[in-house]
């Protein structure tokens, strides 16, 4: 395992529906950022003061890149992290992407019986029916898994779900809600004992901050 050494900081942000909030979130608690961190189409980013670089990584590697040590944090949602089940300390809630993970199919099918589900997220769905002593079929999709049901591929789905609009408009329901889902804050164990006073501080800020019950966007 490698471990950043020099006193900079290294942080894996997560791309995608919950990087606007994350630097919300961020300046709101006085740590770094670069003022150009969303639009920039570089993947590594320092901020103006030196003292934090900056790794922009798809969702599911953030988990890879901080227990193999080169990010000494990532920031990142907890459907991912159950998902990966890499090595890592989890430090904070930071109450934002809140979504649900949820079985979901269509109305008619809420009480027959589960044979085929397709998700992304196979580990989370796979534990789950194992859990109620059910024998499913996993199927892995990547994208638009709200077909599945809909063209007869598999019985139900296990996915995020924000708002439900999508479901709704394509004729699905949820049938049952497995866990509630925000972005978490994870440390490299290497890193949380070799720089235990920037993480801390870092942490602290944004649980201060998290405490107070700031709403992104208000």
């Amino acid at each position: 395992m490698t471990v950043n050494e020099n006193s900079q900081l290294t942080v894996a942000l997560s791309k995608g529906r919950i990087m606007t909030d994350t630097l919300r979130l961020l300046k709101a608690a006085g740590i770094p950022v670069p003022d150009d961190l969303e639009e920039s189409r570089k993947l590594i980013l320092e901020s103006p003061d030196g003292s934090i670089r900056y790794i922009l990584a798809k969702p599911v590697d953030v988990p890879t890149y901080v227990e193999y040590g080169v990010a000494d944090l990532g920031i990142v949602g907890k459907d991912v992290l159950l998902e990966a089940e890499r090595d890592l300390y989890e430090l904070l809630d930071l109450g934002i992407g809140r979504c649900r993970m949820c079985v979901c199919g269509l109305p008619e099918a809420h009480h027959g019986t589960v044979k085929r589900v397709a998700s992304k997220y196979m580990r989370i769905a796979a534990d789950h029916f194992r859990n109620q002593g059910q024998q499913v079929e996993v199927i892995f999709l990547n994208g638009s898994v709200e077909l599945a049901p809909l063209i007869g591929l598999t019985d139900r789905i296990v996915d995020l779900v924000e708002t439900g609009r999508t479901l709704a408009e394509n004729g699905l329901v949820i049938h049952e809600e497995i866990l509630q889902i925000s972005t978490r804050l994870v440390a490299n164990r290497m890193s949380f004992r070799l720089k235990s006073e920037q993480i801390d501080h870092i942490t602290a800020r944004l649980r201060d901050v998290t405490a107070k019950s700031f709403t992104v966007g208000e």
